[in-house]
């Protein structure tokens, strides 16, 4: 395969790397919302003032209790990674793991991979386990020690599922392709992407809930019209048996086109009156209207495609090489590098991807506060949802701005009021 004007793959990776972070940079600034509704932090404090200080106490307290495990398995996961990816203890148990099968590259593809990420996976258990009795010590979950090791197991083996394909598929194409893996490997990687987007929902979410169609009722009724009068056609409402792990109330809308259904948790349904459970399902229905969806793929396959070049630009780095103990970035025994490498970037990431996240949230609730017209059940909702989610309302704002997916509480309670005067309620 000719190079063209004598650039070399290298050359043309890094002009396609550009050309990617340009297309995110845009798809980014064009399909994400930049300014949310008004939500004036005097409103949040008297939100604040207004809840029950027994309940924004047992909220905090719960946050806190949860907060040396989940960084302390972030830190461990970045220890371990560093570890595995830039020393060769990583590239010396890819090798372990496929000496039995004559050192077969597929065999270090697949299962060396796999090893590397279960490794990865046992290091930070305890601090899942951790987790768990957090959870259950606060009344949250209402799943035993048996039925939260079914789900464990039940999540690998989805995980190595994908990540088995993913694998082979990658480390065949750096077989076929040695010089332009990376342009073949971003491509298969975007389309990855796009797929699990689409399939996940429907083949995934029965493995972990049974969901069965919501009785005919007025509040069917009421979330089918809902669902026609804002333009989002919908086959189904379905009830989630979700508390058989948890108390936490939630609704989501999946699937696309003739898939797309509204999904109900039991728990919401038993806690919640009709009106509140109207005004979680707008916000879903928001998600779906504004295809936030679809930009997430869009968003997450060009990403995707940009991490894999920016993998080979990297990993040419002779440095990197001799520290991992591989001669090539594209060889099975280097993948515990490219692990480290992710992971490093994930983590410098996740304040940017936490960003958009409320931006596209907050345009959510936007949509659901216009769609019901009613500030004063979205108000309710997002107190009960506080209280019940044992969410603290108003968290400290590093961590809000490092990892918050959603606006806090108090900011979505402001916005209603916000709304409340704009629209003069």
């Amino acid at each position: 395969m000719g190079t063209g004007h004598g650039m070399t793959p290298r050359a043309w990776a890094g002009l396609t790397l550009g050309a990617l972070v340009l297309l995110l940079v845009a798809a980014t600034a064009l399909l994400v919302p930049w300014h949310r509704p008004p939500a004036p932090r005097v409103d949040q404090l008297a939100a604040l003032d207004e809840l029950d200080p027994a309940e924004v106490a047992r909220g905090r307290a719960f946050a806190a209790a949860l907060r040396p495990g989940g960084y302390g398995a972030l830190a461990v996961g970045l220890v371990v990674a560093l570890l595995l990816g830039l020393t060769p203890l990583g590239a010396k148990l890819v090798s372990l793991v496929g000496r039995p099968f004559g050192d077969n590259w597929i065999a270090q593809a697949v299962l060396g991979g796999l090893a590397v990420v279960l490794v990865a996976d046992l290091l930070t258990l305890p601090f899942a386990a951790w987790r768990h009795a957090v959870v259950a010590r606060y009344g949250l979950s209402t799943q035993g020690w048996g039925g939260w090791t079914v789900d464990l197991l039940k999540s690998y083996a989805v995980s190595a599922v994908i990540g088995a394909v993913a694998l082979l598929g990658f480390y065949t194409v750096t077989r076929l392709a040695p010089r332009w893996w990376w342009a073949f490997g971003a491509a298969g990687a975007a389309v990855l992407v796009t797929l699990l987007s689409f399939i996940l929902p429907v083949l995934v979410e029965p493995i972990f809930n049974r969901f069965t169609p919501m009785e005919p009722g007025p509040l069917r009724t009421e979330l089918m019209a809902l669902a026609d009068t804002d333009g989002v056609p919908v086959k189904d409402v379905l009830v989630a048996d979700a508390s058989r792990r948890t108390r936490a109330v939630n609704a989501y809308v999946s699937g696309f086109g003739p898939t797309r259904r509204i999904v109900v948790y039991d728990t919401l349904l038993r806690e919640a009156p009709p009106a509140e459970v109207a005004s979680v399902v707008a916000h879903e229905l928001g998600h779906a209207k504004d295809r936030d969806v679809l930009t997430g793929t869009l968003t997450g396959a060009l990403g995707a495609a940009a991490a894999v070049v920016a993998l080979y630009l990297l990993g040419s780095s002779g440095a990197l090489l001799r520290a991992a103990g591989v001669d090539s970035v594209a060889e099975p025994r280097a993948f515990p590098l490219l692990l480290a490498l992710v992971t490093v970037a994930g983590l410098v990431a996740a304040p940017a991807q936490a960003w958009v996240s409320r931006q596209v949230e907050a345009r959510a609730d936007a949509h659901a506060l216009a769609l019901t017209g009613d500030p004063a059940a979205f108000e309710a909702m997002q107190r009960r949802l506080s209280s019940l989610n044992l969410a603290d309302p108003d968290p400290p704002r590093w961590e809000y701005l490092y990892r918050a997916s959603h606006p806090s509480t108090v900011e979505r309670m402001a916005a209603a009021r916000a709304y409340a005067r704009g629209v003069g309620r």
